[in-house]
């Protein structure tokens, strides 16, 4: 049978299924956090410190008392993830199921930070879709040939060698973000520079004072 979702109709093998509703509403789950959740969707290409901010945003927000959660798309695709390439339908299928995962978190009160190249626009609209109310996309911009030169996980090197196929940027495509949220410049400013950036934003969006109003 078909159901159709927030992303679009999709094909639901599984029968005799009900859905339930919790008792526990989002918005209490705001009150008790003191700030509201939210998905912001790192995309970027490798190397463009998506990993790198969204750890240490993650760990800054935990400092201060907040609910915050990192999904990771190597950590995802090590696990979840775990039995997708990356032809076009398994990359898109990875994000859908990364996009669902952090749907689940957003609806726990936590604030996601999804850190995935999501190379495709479509692919990133399809999680917006999911949860329009909660997700803020963010652009992890640097060029090519600053992130080749940094090249943290010797990527680039084997992509360049043809020992990788199908590698973003190189031999696969990156659609930049056409109207994204927020975009960091990871090429012109520093870690700091940039986490204060995601910082100010959250700040403005996340933690205004609705955030613990009851509805």
């Amino acid at each position: 049978m078909t159901e159709p979702s927030a992303a679009g109709a999709k094909t639901v093998k599984s029968t005799n299924i009900t859905r339930v509703t919790h008792r526990v509403t989002v918005t209490d789950r705001w009150v008790r956090n003191g700030h509201q959740s939210g998905i912001l969707w790192f995309t970027g290409l490798s190397g463009a410190g998506k990993t790198t901010l969204a750890l240490e945003l993650e760990r800054q927000l935990h400092a201060d008392g907040h609910q915050a959660y990192v999904l990771d798309g190597d950590n995802l695709r090590g696990g979840l993830n775990g039995d997708l390439g990356f032809s076009p339908e398994d990359r898109s299928e990875n994000i859908r199921r990364a996009g669902e995962v952090a749907a689940l978190f957003a609806d726990a009160g936590v604030i996601v930070i999804g850190a995935l190249i999501s190379p495709y626009e479509a692919d990133r609209q399809m999680v917006r879709a999911m949860r329009p109310d909660l997700f803020h996309e963010v652009f992890i911009k640097s060029d090519l040939d600053v992130c080749e030169s940094r090249d943290p996980k010797g990527l680039y090197k084997k992509a360049r060698a043809g020992e990788i196929p199908e590698f973003t940027g190189i031999s696969a495509p990156y659609e930049e973000p056409v109207a994204p949220e927020l975009i960091v410049d990871t090429a012109n400013q520093t870690v700091d520079q940039s986490i204060k950036a995601l910082r100010d934003y959250i700040s403005a969006n996340l933690f205004q004072d609705r955030a613990v109003e009851v509805a």
